[in-house]
């Protein structure tokens, strides 16, 4: 009989949701174990082709209703993989967790909020003290994870992430004629995506932006990709001081077909966060062709490698002459855009899969 590798796919719809999706997807020529899935009622027709059974679990995420349906909804499993810190405390047999960052403890703003003393911290040291093996998205992470949470770096595998087929090289005058006709962009931008927490810093952004228009820049505007109701408020309201709301466009959500136009169709991105796992964004620009710039920090280093321009993400200054820098300097530009392709052939969600299927075989012993 086949091993029972039991999967929480209950995150379809966040960044969470995209590696668990494309894991899933990954693990269809797998051997030697079953696969079922934990889904919401929502996501069942997606994740049924992807899986040999699923149960549904629909409960929301980060409650005490979960940390009761989940155990018992997994019993029997030989390995129980939870793709983030919300383990289950009562889950008697082995589990597997991915820990992307540790960013409710590095990071102030997350750090001293209730929701992080009361369930993200304790849960986080629950995992790493609990879980059979931990897995994380970058190096930087790791190391985090061991000096933090004092795990043993043996017990810590680092697989990557992987970019979406979709993002790949597009004509730049076909992408713009497509974000023109979605969106009603028909302006040279640069570009921001992600969600508008305060350690994205993009605080910093908009202040650099504003030093780029007062130093001649001013056929440019910003197109910020996130949503976050409340911190968009607060953003809107620093471009109002600053005198630039009428050059930054906020927009919630993209469609999946059209994002990578989106990235395509953009002079270039800027990513100025100060603290990241990974970096989606970072890696599905560069993927698109598009020129990064980036800031000097956390696990940015490491994933974009030679391919970006980087920055010190305290300094507005720093930012702006990054960002002359390459507009200036076509060469650069041309150079930052084929490293960029380049770099992103390194993250492939096949490869990823693959590490995981490894992982799996090697903890369940098939």
């Amino acid at each position: 009989m086949s091993k029972r590798l039991v999967i929480d796919a209950r995150w379809l719809h966040t960044g969470i949701g995209r590696y668990v999706m494309n894991l899933l997807e990954g693990l269809q020529h797998r051997s030697g174990f079953s696969v079922h899935a934990l889904a919401r009622k929502q996501d069942a027709n997606t994740l049924r082709p992807l899986c040999d059974d699923i149960t549904i679990v629909d409960l929301p995420i980060y409650g005490w209703r979960e940390q009761m349906s989940v155990p018992w909804t997994a019993r029997g499993a030989d390995l129980l993989h939870v793709p983030h810190y919300n383990v289950p405390v009562l889950f008697r047999g082995d589990f597997l967790v991915t820990i992307h960052d540790l960013i409710h403890l590095m990071d102030p703003a997350c750090s001293h909020t209730l929701a992080s003393r009361a369930y993200a911290r304790p849960l986080l040291r629950f995992a790493a003290r609990k879980a059979r093996h931990i897995v994380t998205v970058s190096n930087f992470s790791k190391a985090q994870i061991v000096r933090l949470l004092r795990v043993p770096q043996e017990q810590i595998t680092v697989i990557y992430n992987g970019v979406h087929p979709r993002f790949r090289s597009l004509d730049r005058e076909e992408a713009r004629k497509r974000v023109n006709t979605a969106l009603s962009l028909d302006f040279p931008y640069f570009l921001y995506v992600g969600n508008l927490k305060p350690h994205k810093n993009l605080e910093l952004l908009l202040r650099g932006f504003s030093l780029l228009r007062a130093r001649g820049l001013g056929g440019y505007g910003l197109v910020i990709v996130g949503d976050g109701a409340r911190r968009r408020e607060l953003l809107q309201a620093m471009c109002a001081r600053l005198g630039i709301s009428i050059h930054v466009c906020f927009i919630d959500r993209v469609d999946d077909e059209i994002l990578p136009f989106v990235y395509a169709a953009a002079d270039l991105f800027i990513m100025p966060s100060l603290l990241e796992g990974f970096g989606f964004p970072v890696v599905e620009a560069m993927a698109c062709g598009t020129p990064v710039v980036c800031s000097r920090a956390s696990a940015l280093l490491e994933i974009a490698g030679d391919a970006a321009h980087f920055f010190d993400p305290t300094s507005c200054d720093d930012l702006a002459a990054a960002v002359e820098r390459v507009l200036e300097s076509p060469d650069h530009r041309e150079t930052l855009r084929r490293r960029g392709l380049e770099r992103a052939r390194v993250f492939a969600w096949e490869e990823c899969a693959r590490s995981h299927c490894k992982l799996y075989r090697e903890m369940m012993q098939v």
